[in-house]
């Protein structure tokens, strides 16, 4: 038997609210010419819109039949409202697919009501247990076994460690957790576990009364530079007046030197994707991480070489989020009007929104610098890119699992699921001029979408240095104590299929901060951007 392949288009709507998008006079023959060169990548429905409005009844109702026999179409409010099917209405064929539809969606309906459609058929009471101090045998082995259980169905990128054997891990740790005499102890363990896939969307997160434990940090941010490890902010007038400042190195932690430190009580417990992932978990967010309970020594060295030791404190994590927190957009005019543009997160859409708000006086710039460096993910707006292209062009693919049990019983090749994401453009009012991105080992998951989705489309140049190289779907599921973990379950690419999972978008022109960068509060990868744009 053949591999099957399903082959998913996904569109992204900017600029009309129904099925259709964007479809215009003379689409039609574009559409028929493209699949005769075989340079058509649409779905069956958005085919049959096409030759609806190209006055092509034949080929039209040729590719509904295929949305709705093939691809289970059942949204029976969308095509009898969607204008663009108009002109079918009246064949003898339209009834009895709108017949088949309303089928479809009875079965569909039928299927969310199935036992496997239940969220308690996976995420049982029996295996989320209330948090305790010390969980029993039984709660912390359920868990593993759920956690690998879990992974072995769902996780997508077992490619990307070959040589793990995730089975003999797991076996591995069934006696670890029997040990662990607390909840604390488990978790970290468990989180341990799932480092092992270095899959920096695969992670497991101790339950909220163990915050403290597991999430205070200090008021400051340290950062790897040049092959050090030092202090690139200070968050607190505390730590300010006892002279801890931008540019100081630290040189050792507790007593140990900082990168043996960082190897024997950070790095075990860090799911990381890439080796820039890697160093930023290390010396950037999780150093200094720990039990509030607990002060941290540190041993500094200043520009001139001075040595001094000094004892500081970490906050709660909610404290130390709000003194650090920053405008999710920064927008402002820069000299040469080049318009800068810091996109600081996308857990909400307020940086969206706030583009396209900001777009009429953005578009007057000569340049755009989107700056991502410090963006970490959220949900990708794709919509900010749809500013920049003049029509609709790809912008990345994507494969997931497809698991079959019965394709495994018969011992045939499991499948995939496969797809391509496709953007439309705002129309005319497009911006044209040169753009650049600004990326770091910081920018993450929704970020680097959005780098990928910009590469894709060849709208400019990136300047900085590899993004994180992790991004992903995760499905999310609860564990014994009250914690939970996470596990990636689809791989993003560029648009033409190439992998930077595992290994990061790798910039046009590489620029990274020096130690004197830092000290003098030099924005190297920004000034680089200036210059680039200023030769243009």
């Amino acid at each position: 038997m053949k591999q099957k392949l399903l082959i998913l288009i996904t569109i992204f709507f900017t600029t009309s609210a129904t099925i259709c998008l964007g479809q215009n006079s003379g689409g039609g023959k574009e559409l028929k010419n493209n699949m005769q060169n075989a340079k058509a990548e649409i779905s069956n429905y958005n085919t049959a819109c096409y030759f609806a409005l190209e006055g092509d009844k034949d080929l039209a109702f040729t590719y509904l039949k295929q949305a709705v026999y093939h691809d289970h179409f059942s949204n029976v409010n969308d095509i009898e409202n969607d204008s663009d099917l108009k002109s079918l209405h009246n064949a003898p064929l339209w009834n009895t697919l709108i017949k088949a539809i309303q089928e479809n969606l009875t079965i569909k309906n039928k299927s969310s009501r199935s036992f496997v459609n239940n969220p308690v058929f996976f995420n049982t009471n029996a295996l989320i247990t209330p948090y305790r101090e010390n969980i029993s045998d039984d709660e912390k082995i359920a868990g593993l076994s759920k956690l690998w259980s879990e992974v072995k169905y769902n996780f997508v990128n077992f490619d990307l460690v070959p040589h793990l054997n995730f089975d003999s891990l797991y076996l591995a740790y069934i006696p670890r957790v029997k040990q662990t005499v607390s909840t604390l102890s488990y978790y970290k363990i468990m989180i341990e576990f799932c480092a092992q896939l270095k899959d920096g969307h695969t992670n497991v997160y101790a339950p909220d009364e163990l915050d403290d434990e597991f999430y205070a940090r200090p008021l400051l941010r340290s950062r790897m530079i040049e092959g050090k490890v030092l202090i690139v902010g200070v968050f607190d007038s505390v730590l300010e007046k006892q002279g801890i400042k931008p540019g100081m190195e630290i040189i050792t932690v507790n007593g140990l030197a900082v990168k043996e430190y960082a190897t024997k009580y950070i790095m075990p417990y860090q799911s990381s994707s890439t080796q820039q992932d890697m160093e930023t978990r290390l010396y950037e967010y999780s150093l200094l991480g720990g039990s509030l309970k607990e002060p941290i020594k540190l041993e500094l060295l200043d520009a001139l070489g001075h040595k001094k030791a000094y004892t500081i404190y970490r906050v709660k994590p909610e404290e130390r989020s709000k003194r650090l927190a920053v405008s999710p957009f920064e927008f402002k005019i820069l000299k040469g009007n080049i318009a800068y543009i810091a996109m600081n997160s996308f857990v909400t859409d307020t940086a969206t929104r706030a583009f396209s708000s900001n777009f009429k006086e953005i578009s007057n710039a000569n340049a755009i610098i989107i700056d991502v460096r410090n963006n970490g993910g959220g949900s990708t707006p794709y919509k900010i890119l749809s500013f920049l292209i003049e029509k609709e062009l790809p912008i990345q693919s994507w494969w997931a699992r497809d698991y079959q049990p019965y394709e495994r019983a018969a011992k045939h090749n499991q499948n995939f699921l496969r797809g391509v994401s496709i953007l439309n453009s705002v129309g005319k009012s497009y911006y044209s001029k040169p753009v650049v991105m600004l990326t770091s080992s910081r920018t993450y998951s929704a970020a680097e979408d959005l780098v990928a989705a910009f590469k894709s489309l060849k709208r400019g140049i990136i300047i900085g240095t590899a993004t994180g190289g992790s991004t992903g779907q995760p499905v999310v599921i609860g564990l014994p104590g009250d914690g939970s973990a996470r596990i990636c379950t689809i791989r993003d690419m560029l648009a033409d299929g190439e992998d930077f999972v595992g290994k990061g978008i790798q910039p046009d022109k590489l620029v990274a901060p020096t130690a004197e960068d830092i000290r003098k509060g030099v924005d190297a990868e920004l000034e680089a951007a200036l210059r680039y744009l200023s030769a243009k």
